[in-house]
């Protein structure tokens, strides 16, 4: 590591902390149904939304009529963005004319399994992109089906949160909040307005916001060239904010006209936290007791440093295999420059490896730098952040409610070691809460783990051997420990709502589009749904006074116990999976040993592959 990068690392988060209480205040406010700054600019704007949509403001729901409205708008929306894809050569704004099939100029099709991914992705606040967004999708698609959902399934991560929050601050209540009102004032008076200034910020800087058809433009060698721009500042400004992470182009952050200038760069990894570490102080601002927000927020700031200096001196140090070809020094074993391959010059390994890091402590998606192209180590991180269900701030809402879900976890395991009843925040935390947590927990990491060893197996033949690949691994373009890792990042990515990929795998096919659409939404609805199932419980009990015997959960006992939940559930549910991935990759990349590329071979695919593969399902607890 380098005193510059740790440095750049530090400001950062001293930034981040130094926002958190502000806009945790406001949002606090806002959701306490107290007037805040912004009211008088944007009030007449919900009441118009209240009027056209039927909502009554001072109406509430118990936790089951919650849920419903959660999934009854997550349906409309999904159906809504499906069907606009479809229609997108029908409708306006495409001046490229991009339609549903394969017309002149189109590089991907909108098939029917493309658009259902692509829908349930965006509705469920993933954003995984199977597509190449410049070469599929029109502008009207980009803004009215791709846009709205960053804004509203971002806003329905909020409203989760909000009403778990509700669910612990209340006494002996039926009710946990109205769905629709804090859905609308988590629209109205956080994401647009973060969105619009953010947008502005983004245009001054550099960033598309037209409405043009792409440019065609002659190069100093006299070849003709296209250059893809669009309405690019409005839907980056709500992708970081929302922690959503679907990006205009195919690179993502990492094209120039996404994130330009070192200072983009920056402003837009912090976006991508802000309102996730925001919350930690709205949660403890109406529990009544700030230092539980703040505990909550130092088990996330822990575990972020501890991806972070992991992953950066990972990829600073390099492939000590160099070192025989002359090209590292032999004494240290490093790669000079460090590990540059699948980053830009001009954000460097630190910034890059802050950017991967913080974009898989969030549910977004977003990359400024290739995961694919990572050391082993240096990849392990993104993967495992992911598989603890992404409460490391996590993403806007569905962090918080995350964590609260372990917290349970963790106080429940604290009274079995004391033989007393666990509580919570003046809650008795009994058999419902605790099995809604682990079913919430249990649900991503079996959907990641089977449809992994699914992929791995998928068409094995009876003889015992593969003929011909299966559908996953025929799209493969690594073999060995880094192509198992492909597979099993991209089930975690999709199970966890983040959306970014290793990309070394051709995702755009019918198995991966429905397999990983499944996974998504899975991985929305069995977090959401126990979450709003507890909310419900505790607000219905009453508070419980503090005695001598209550652990303390605001002090640094907790955050431990917090952070040992977090990290012992993941590293037992994945370690036998992570194994055979970034970490053998690791250990046999410094014997410098290579694998072919024996999965991408036509049908005759070698059969002494098959005991690998059927091995790797094995461990990943499917075959027997």
């Amino acid at each position: 590591m380098t005193a510059n990068g740790v440095l750049y690392i530090l400001v950062f988060f001293l930034v981040l902390l130094a926002l958190t209480k502000p806009l945790g205040l406001y949002m606090a406010n806002l959701f306490e149904g107290k007037r805040t700054f912004l009211h008088p600019l944007l009030r007449p704007l919900e009441r118009l939304v209240y009027r056209l949509t039927g909502v009554r403001e001072d109406s509430e729901q118990r936790w089951t009529q919650y849920a419903a409205s959660v999934i009854a708008f997550s349906l409309v929306g999904f159906l809504f963005v499906y069907i606009i894809q479809r229609l997108q050569g029908f409708l306006l704004l495409n001046p490229m004319g991009f339609s549903t099939g394969h017309a002149p100029g189109n590089a991907t099709a909108m098939t029917p399994d493309l658009a259902f991914n692509t829908a349930v992705s965006f509705m469920t606040n993933t954003n995984w992109q199977s597509y190449g967004g410049e070469t599929t999708l029109s502008y009207f698609v980009q803004m009215a089906a791709l846009t709205v959902q960053n804004f509203v399934s971002a806003a329905a991560g909020i409203a989760v949160a909000i009403a778990l929050i509700r669910g612990f601050a209340r006494k002996q209540a039926n009710s946990i909040g109205n769905f629709w009102v804090d859905l609308t004032r988590a629209t109205v008076y956080v994401l647009l307005p973060l969105a619009f200034v953010f947008a502005l910020f983004l245009c001054a800087r550099g960033v598309p916001q037209t409405l043009k058809a792409y440019q065609k433009v002659t190069t100093i060698e006299g070849a003709a060239q296209t250059i893809a721009v669009g309405p690019v500042a409005s839907q980056e400004s709500i992708k970081m904010l929302g922690t959503n992470g679907g990006g205009f182009f195919n690179t993502n952050s990492a094209h120039p006209f996404e994130n330009p200038t070192p200072l983009t760069n920056f402003t837009e990894i912090l976006a991508i936290l802000i309102i996730s570490s925001g919350l930690t102080y709205t949660f403890g601002r109406m529990v009544g007791d700030t230092r539980q927000g703040w505990a909550v927020f130092a088990a996330m700031a822990f575990l972020f440093f501890a991806g972070v200096f992991i992953c950066y001196p990972s990829e600073q140090a390099g492939n000590p295999q160099l070192a025989r070809l002359g090209v590292a020094t032999a004494a240290t074993r490093t790669q000079p420059g460090g590990n540059m391959e699948g980053k830009e010059v001009r954000f460097g390994i630190a910034s890059s490896a802050l950017w991967a890091t913080a974009t898989t402590d969030a549910s977004n998606g977003s990359v400024n730098s290739m995961h694919d192209s990572y050391t082993p180590l240096g990849g392990l991180i993104p993967m495992f952040n992911l598989q603890t269900d992404e409460v490391i701030f996590g993403g806007v809402g569905s962090g918080l409610y995350g964590i609260l879900l372990y917290a349970i976890v963790g106080v429940f395991i604290a009274g079995l070691m004391v033989g007393r009843t666990p509580e919570y925040l003046g809650k008795k935390i009994e058999q419902k809460e605790v099995k809604m947590a682990m079913v919430a927990i249990i649900a991503t990491a079996f959907v990641i783990l089977v449809f992994t060893a699914m992929s791995m197996v998928a068409r094995f033949a009876k003889n015992g051997y593969w003929n011909p690949p299966g559908p996953a691994i025929a799209n493969l373009n690594n073999s060995g420990p880094h192509g198992l890792s492909e597979i099993l990042y991209a089930y975690s990515s999709g199970a966890e709502n983040n959306g970014s990929a290793f990309a070394g795998i051709n995702v755009n096919t019918p198995w991966y589009n429905l397999t990983l659409g499944l996974a998504m939404l899975i991985g929305r609805f069995g977090f959401i749904l126990p979450a709003l199932a507890i909310a419900g419980s505790l607000a219905a009990k009453k508070k419980v006074p503090t005695t001598n015997g209550t652990l303390p959960t605001h002090g640094a006992l907790f955050v431990g116990l917090l952070v040992g939940v977090i990290v012992v559930i993941g590293a037992l549910t994945f370690f036998p999976a992570l194994s055979l991935g970034p970490l053998v990759e690791h250990l046999v990349m410094r014997e410098g040993r290579l694998f072919s590329s024996l999965l991408s071979v036509a049908p005759g695919f070698s059969p002494a592959c098959a005991p690998m593969h059927r091995g790797a399902a094995w461990m990943l607890g499917i075959w027997s």
